[in-house]
């Protein structure tokens, strides 16, 4: 482990790659920042231009903004009480009533320390975990894998969407969308209605740039939301960096941030969003007597939801580098970047290429440590940034989104394609129906099919051998019990249980 672990650090360590983690965490940042902005939105944009980068530089610049993306989203929370990012809602809370009471740059400076903190306990994590989680992973066989990417569906489809019946028909539709274009085994072409351009498939990333873009592109352009309120706050911006007093007082909640952050991001899922709220609530609960009560601009309120911010980015790394599951849509995408340069996530990633498999965890060192020195640099800068008029910012991402799409295979039809997506997005976000469980379909299926197939070959069509395998019958029951217990969460909520 110590020379694959040298190996990686020399690579993430390279001037090229340290500056692609740099250049990454300010994006990451500014596209947080924008209220209607998107991570996933922000790494579609900047994903083609990694295309001709190596895999090392490009993996540095999207782990960059992924990590700057989380903090940028906590800065709109806190400045205009618009959370840039969903995992945000709950830093506006307490984060907001600071900046009322003309202490912005505290409750800034408090959120940017705790997400430096929570992102470096789950890097701490991801380095002693994923390595012996791979080790494990490389004993599964086809109907265990086919069984842990279910189950990956499964937990994404249960947490998705408030609705279980709608996060199954997207996922469904996902995997209906994943059959086009040649069986992986037979070479026949499937659902191609005798186009060649179909034969390849539907493009993962054309269609995540329709998915995501095109929707949150219509989002902003129908908002009448802007950022002018943040130019009257940066006159009484004060100072950044907290006191001893407020370090004090973010001892506890940034652990338990931390410790719940890491843990719901190992879980498919679960998500920031998740983290945040539960970080938020256990802090109020360990926290007695606090200055100032929660709601009305407690520290403590800030510190336990931002530090588990930044320790699911750590987390959700964990299952994508080991088991080849997404743990967040982020990390999908990472997915799909990865396999663009020929990588693929998963136990064997740390056997075929250690190197690079450590060096994406140096890589996210760096990223949270450039995140860290340019927020505290340049934060009265940055937050300028959010009153950016909408009439330049939306044409400029509609462009991005046109050349992106047409790049990846230098054909017209994936423009046609992304706008298909596009469509398909804008009436999922009107029926209420999420995305993301799609998104892991386009991501999964083609492995679900394939460890599928695999295993009935080599058992003769008998299905009882995903039943005997001792890892497989365990995935299987996880994946069942996620299925009921959505259902029974979903009852529970619509008869007004508690």
């Amino acid at each position: 482990m110590g020379d694959f672990l040298m190996a990686g650090f020399s690579q993430a360590t390279a001037p090229s790659s340290l500056i692609a983690t740099a250049i990454g965490s300010i994006l990451g940042i500014v596209v947080g920042m924008i209220p209607g902005m998107t991570i996933s939105t922000g790494i579609i944009i900047v994903l083609p231009l990694t295309f001709v980068l190596d895999p090392g530089i490009s993996i540095a610049l999207l782990l960059g903004l992924y990590v700057g993306g989380m903090l940028g989203g906590s800065f709109a929370a806190i400045m205009l009480n618009i959370p840039g990012t969903p995992s945000a809602a709950a830093t506006a809370v307490d984060g907001h009533p600071l900046v009322e009471r003309g202490e912005a740059g505290r409750a800034l400076g408090v959120a940017v320390i705790a997400s430096f903190i929570g992102g470096l306990f789950s890097c701490l994590c991801l380095l002693l975990i994923a390595p012996r989680l791979a080790d494990v992973a490389l004993g599964f066989r086809a109907p265990d894998l086919f069984s842990l990417v279910l189950l990956g569906l499964t937990v994404i489809c249960s947490f998705a969407a408030k609705s279980w019946i709608k996060g199954l028909l997207a996922a469904a539709i996902g995997l209906a969308i994943v059959t086009v274009g040649q069986d992986p085994v037979m070479g026949t072409a499937r659902f191609t209605f005798g186009s060649t351009d179909l034969m390849s498939g539907v493009n993962f990333l054309t269609a995540l740039i329709g998915l995501f873009a095109i929707p949150q592109l219509i989002g902003n352009l129908a908002s009448t939301e802007t950022g002018t309120r943040v130019l009257r706050t940066t006159a009484r911006f004060g100072r950044v960096l907290p006191k001893l007093s407020d370090l004090r007082r973010m001892r506890v909640p940034v652990a338990i941030g931390s410790v719940v952050g890491t843990f719901l991001g190992v879980l498919p899922g679960a998500g920031g969003p998740i983290a945040a709220f539960l970080s938020y609530d256990y802090a109020q609960k360990a926290t007695k007597n606090p200055p100032e009560p929660f709601g009305s601009g407690a520290i403590e309120g800030i510190a336990a939801p931002e530090s588990a911010n930044n320790a699911v980015t750590g987390g959700a790394l964990v299952p994508m580098m080991t088991l080849g599951i997404p743990g967040d849509p982020v990390t999908a995408i990472l997915v799909g970047a990865l396999l663009v340069h020929g990588l693929a996530p998963g136990p064997l990633l740390f056997i075929e290429r250690p190197d690079f498999a450590y060096g994406v965890i140096v890589s996210f060192f760096w990223a949270n440590i450039f995140n860290l020195l340019i927020a505290l640099a340049g934060l009265r800068l940055l937050i300028k940034l959010i009153a950016l008029p909408r009439t330049i910012l939306m044409p400029a991402i509609a462009i991005l989104c046109v050349v992106g799409a047409y790049s990846l295979r230098n054909s017209v039809f994936d423009i046609y394609v992304m706008l298909f997506f596009g469509v398909l997005g804008l009436a999922m976000r009107w029926l209420d129906m999420p995305v993301v469980p799609l998104l892991l379909a386009l991501v999964l299926g083609g492995q679900l099919e394939e460890h599928m197939r695999v295993a009935l070959t080599g058992s003769q069509g008998d299905y009882s051998v995903f039943f005997t395998s001792p890892f497989s019958a365990v995935f299987l029951s996880l994946a069942a019990i996620s299925v009921v217990w959505s259902v029974i969460s979903s009852r529970r909520t619509a008869g007004g249980a508690p």
